[in-house]
Parts: C-alpha cells; sequence; structure tokens
C-alpha cells in the first residue's frame, strides 16, 4: 500500500497568455510541492486558456502551446521539482487534419524529470450548449493510465467523462486507484445538479477515486466556477475546493501498488486534512459568477477602470454593486443623466446608491444636448425618447475615450430578449454584467445584497425605493415599462418558456398563458435579434444565454407557433 499527495490547482488561465499561464503553474508547483505533494494537477487547457476558438487552426499558436509544455517541464525540472508528476492541459498538433481544417486536440501533458512522459487527447468532443469542439479539434483515441508511485491512476478530459462509452467503459474495466479528470467546465445555475451526481455515478463505475479540477475565473462570456472536487468509490465528498477563486488544495490517494513502480514518487512524512467547501445557495452563486465575470473581463482585457449611467433604476443600482464588489468602487464612475422628464425620486436614488457604495459619481443633464436634435430634426414620439439614451450613450462614450474606462452596458435579459432597448442608446457599452439575468431575477438578487450587507452589520447598497418603484425608462411624462410590456412576473415566465427552453407558443399557451400575449412576446424576441447581434456580451449563468448558445437568423420570417 502507497500514499501519494496530490494537489489539485484550481487555476485561472488568460486564453492565449502561454508563459503567463506557466508561471501561474510553476508557482502552484512549488507552493504545493513544499507542502509534500508530488502529483500536481492542472486544469484542461491550462497552458493556453480555454475556450482557444478559432486560435486552435493556427499552426504557430499550437507551436507555441507545444513549446510552453516543453519549456514548462524544463522549468520545473531545473526549479528542483523535476521528481514530481506535473499533470497540464494544452494545444498539441494533430496527427492528421481533419475534414473542414482542424488541426489540434485538446491534450493532456504529464511532465516528469524535464520532460513529457505520457500525453491523452481528449476523445469526445461537445458540440452542444456553448461548445464547439468538433469544429476545432481533432479527437483523439487510446486511454491513458500510469502507475504514479504505486497509485495506478486513469486519465480525462472532461467531456470524456460525461458519456458512458468509450475512454470511461475502458477505464471502468481496468483495476484502478484514481481517475483524474481536467476540466474547463463553465458554470450555470444547474450545472452542480448534474456535475455531483455524474461524479459519485462515475467513481462507484471506476471504483476507484475520482480526482476532478476544474478551471475558474472569466473568459469573455463565460465563467467557470472551479469546484474541483476528490470522491472516493462510494460517492462521498473527500475534498472540495472554493467556488469562484483560484485555489490549491491537497489530498492523499492511496495505492495498491508498490511505490516502487512506475513513476517513484516520494511519500509524505505528515498528514494532510483535506478541505471540504460548502455548497453556496442558487443566489449567492449567481452573485459570485456575476462578480467574478466582470473582474476578470476588465482585468484581462487591461482595463483600469469602468463606467455606466446611474438612472436611480435597479438595473444600474445591480450593475454598480457588482461593479464595485468586482474591482472596487473606487474604480467605478457612476454618471447620472437626468433629462427634463427625470424624477426626482430617480435622481436622488441614483446619488443614494453612489453614496452607499463610495463609487465616483458625476451628473450630466442631457435636455440641453437634446434639444438641438429635436428641433433640428422635429422628432416626436419613439424618435424623441430614442435621441435621449443616444445622448447618454455619446456622454459615457466619450468619457470612455478621455478616461480609458470600459463602459457597462445595464439592459437585463428581459429587456434583450424583446429588444426593449435604444440600440447605440442605452445599450451602449462593452460588457454587461446583467444581460443574463430576467429582470425578477435582478430584484430577487438586490434584495439578496441588501440582506447579506445587513447580515454583515454594513450599509445595504441598493435604495430600497429602486427596489420597490415600478421601473421606468422616463423618457416621457408617467412612463413605465409596463405600458409596453406585460408586467415582469409574466413576461420572465413566457421568455422562460420560449427562451430557455425552446418551446413552442402552442405548448406556453397550453401552459396557461394568454395566446395573443404569447404571440406578441414570441414575435418581439424575433424581431430583436437584430439588436443583440449588435450588443455587448456578458456573464453566461443560465442553461440559455443569448450568444454562443442560442444562434437564429436574423432575417426570417416569423411562423407563429415555431417560438
Amino acid at each position: 500500500m502507497s500514499r501519494i499527495r496530490f494537489a489539485l490547482a484550481q487555476l485561472n488561465p488568460i486564453v492565449g497568455d502561454v508563459t503567463g499561464n506557466s508561471l501561474a503553474i510553476v508557482a502552484a508547483v512549488s507552493n504545493s510541492y513544499s507542502r509534500g505533494a508530488r502529483v500536481i494537477v492542472t486544469p484542461e487547457m491550462s497552458i493556453t486558456g480555454y475556450p482557444v476558438d478559432d486560435l486552435a487552426s493556427s499552426i504557430d499558436f499550437i507551436h507555441r502551446s507545444e513549446a510552453g509544455v516543453n519549456s514548462l517541464a524544463t522549468r520545473l525540472a531545473s526549479d528542483g521539482f523535476g521528481d514530481a508528476v506535473v499533470i497540464v492541459g494544452y494545444l498539441s498538433e494533430a496527427p492528421h487534419a481533419e475534414f473542414g481544417g482542424a488541426r489540434a486536440q485538446n491534450s493532456l501533458a504529464v511532465l516528469h524529470d524535464g520532460r513529457m512522459v505520457a500525453t491523452y487527447a481528449k476523445r469526445h468532443l461537445p458540440n452542444y450548449s456553448v461548445f464547439d469542439e468538433e469544429r476545432v479539434f481533432v479527437p483523439g483515441a487510446g486511454t491513458l493510465v500510469l502507475d504514479l508511485g504505486g497509485v495506478t491512476t486513469g486519465f480525462l478530459i472532461c467531456e470524456d467523462l460525461w458519456r458512458s462509452d468509450g475512454p470511461v467503459a475502458e477505464l471502468a474495466a481496468m483495476d484502478l486507484d484514481a481517475v483524474v479528470i481536467i476540466n474547463a467546465s463553465p458554470f450555470d445555475t444547474g450545472k452542480d445538479e448534474t456535475r455531483f451526481p455524474l461524479l459519485a455515478t462515475r467513481a462507484a463505475e471506476f471504483g476507484s477515486t475520482v480526482v476532478y479540477v476544474n478551471s475558474v475565473g472569466g473568459q469573455d462570456d463565460l465563467v467557470f466556477d472551479g469546484d474541483s472536487s476528490v470522491l472516493d468509490a462510494s460517492g462521498s465528498t473527500l475534498l472540495r475546493a472554493t467556488r469562484f477563486q483560484p485555489t490549491l488544495e491537497l489530498i492523499d490517494i492511496h495505492g495498491t501498488g508498490a511505490s516502487s513502480k512506475g513513476i517513484p514518487l516520494a511519500e509524505p512524512t505528515d498528514n494532510v486534512v483535506p478541505f471540504i467547501g460548502v455548497d453556496l445557495p442558487d443566489l449567492d452563486a449567481i452573485w459570485e459568477a456575476l462578480v467574478l465575470g466582470v473582474r476578470d473581463y476588465v482585468r484581462k482585457n487591461g482595463f483600469a477602470s469602468v463606467a455606466l449611467g446611474l438612472s436611480g433604476g435597479i438595473d444600474s443600482a445591480v450593475c454598480a454593486v457588482i461593479a464595485a464588489d468586482a474591482i472596487g468602487a473606487n474604480r467605478v464612475y457612476g454618471v447620472s443623466m437626468p433629462s427634463k422628464y427625470s424624477s426626482e425620486g430617480s435622481k436622488d436614488d441614483a446619488r443614494a446608491l453612489a453614496e452607499a457604495i463610495g463609487c465616483h459619481y458625476d451628473v450630466q443633464p442631457i435636455a440641453e444636448l437634446v434639444t438641438p436634435f429635436e428641433t433640428q430634426l422635429g422628432l416626436t414620439g419613439i424618435a424623441a425618447e430614442n435621441i435621449q439614451a443616444r445622448a447618454r450613450a455619446m456622454i459615457l462614450m466619450a468619457l470612455s475615450n478621455q478616461h480609458g474606462h470600459l463602459v457597462l452596458s445595464t439592459g437585463n435579459k428581459s429587456e434583450v430578449a424583446v429588444g426593449y432597448s435604444t440600440i447605440y442608446g442605452d445599450s451602449v457599452g462593452g460588457f454587461a454584467p446583467i444581460k443574463d439575468v430576467f429582470k425578477t431575477l435582478v430584484w430577487d438578487l438586490a434584495r439578496w445584497r441588501n440582506a447579506a450587507a445587513d447580515s454583515r452589520g454594513e450599509t445595504a447598497p441598493i435604495p430600497v425605493n429602486s427596489i420597490t418603484k415600478a421601473p421606468s425608462a422616463e423618457l416621457r411624462p408617467d412612463q413605465t415599462d409596463q405600458d409596453s410590456l406585460p408586467p415582469y412576473d409574466v413576461l420572465d415566465a413566457i421568455l422562460e418558456q420560449l427562451v430557455s427552453h425552446r418551446r413552442s407558443i402552442d405548448v406556453v399557451v397550453a401552459a396557461g398563458f394568454d395566446r395573443s400575449t404569447v404571440e406578441r412576446i414570441s414575435g418581439l424576441i424575433a424581431g430583436s435579434e437584430w439588436k443583440r447581434r449588435q450588443g455587448a456580451i456578458g456573464p453566461r449563468i443560465s442553461q440559455m444565454a443569448f450568444g454562443r448558445e442560442r444562434r437564429l437568423p436574423i432575417t426570417a420570417h416569423h411562423t407563429p407557433g415555431l417560438g
């Protein structure tokens, strides 16, 4: 019986930063090695970041990835860690090109003694939801099993775990002590309801310990929640890393073989107590995902600060608090841009929010900017309303140009779905924190965030009036959103059926909704595709977000009943 200490390095790579990602791996190895770890596992594509999309078609980038792995192996040995086993994910050149041009493989490398001693290429390539791997990768073949100091270990990459055929069935037929799975598995609100039952099922099938290591961090519109874990063959959780932050966790895994066989590894001289983190309630997890998505978009794209319009409404308030939680209120610039229709209450609520979170606050009235357009062009009705939104957009983008702020778009998923926004107006911005958050969920998050502040003895950041008052764009006298839309609880319930579940109008009507309302909402969804294509990306938190996983033609005849 042998005992080898494994380290789960839950890393936050940057796509394309082979050097920076390699340095993060070296730091993780150094940290864990000094604590007795001799097998260090990093996530899928930890060298290159994930997803690489069409970078996988660049032979130069593939070669950079391969060179990065070899350089990493050399660096680890020269730094005194050559006797450890380090598992990294990287992009490798495929032995042959696929029809359509795929020339890379999503691979795993086992580094030891200054070199790459084994590799494995992902065999099952996901091509659903946000994934498009069949387009850019060539599938691998075969299995990889190694004796790591007496711990007989099999290896898988992400999607390989989710399907019962192929490598899972092959490893299940072997006598293994552990199966290591490296992952870049993005967060959504239902992920843990499927992830942990699947891990428990596979652990029972393998009859061995399962070591699951996942990426963490934001990458464009995706958020990776980590949640790296170790389960035993009975499905019990032995280790669970903190979600939504980089971390390094240790666990001792026992093997049935002799430590002198295979790759010899030193056993630890002390004992380690694995960390078992607690699960997060849904609203906590969603907030953490939104904050991480904003933080990493700002950080990884080199922005020093963000700017957004503060209207006194709930959407801009929630976006401002998310931004403050993500990067610090001192880097958030809120701009109140009242028109002649803005109520004193809304202006007060915007100011109160800025004071509560401590962000920068500026007031830039728009009436004198709007009047010349209205007068010269004779604007009335919707045209006059929209020019107000576009005046605000010009102010925000001018401040962005002047000071380098990233402008945050504050539209929610309900508005994005039905086109309840002004293109080049309130839809302006480079990142949209609540783009995948229905309006009713925005209110839930606001109440949750205030309650969280209260529980810590802090000032609730979001003014109560912003939560309780009727939502309004305030582009004309006494305007409310419900002048144009059904109540948000009804609208969101319909959108959940039509968008999230792709159900037909007939099915939604059969569930108890008014047909004319459902048909109207369906038409608005279809007619707003052109706006969504031009909108900013934002953190994906649902299982059906606009963007990567819901791609529809802009020019298409909308047939009632198709949803």
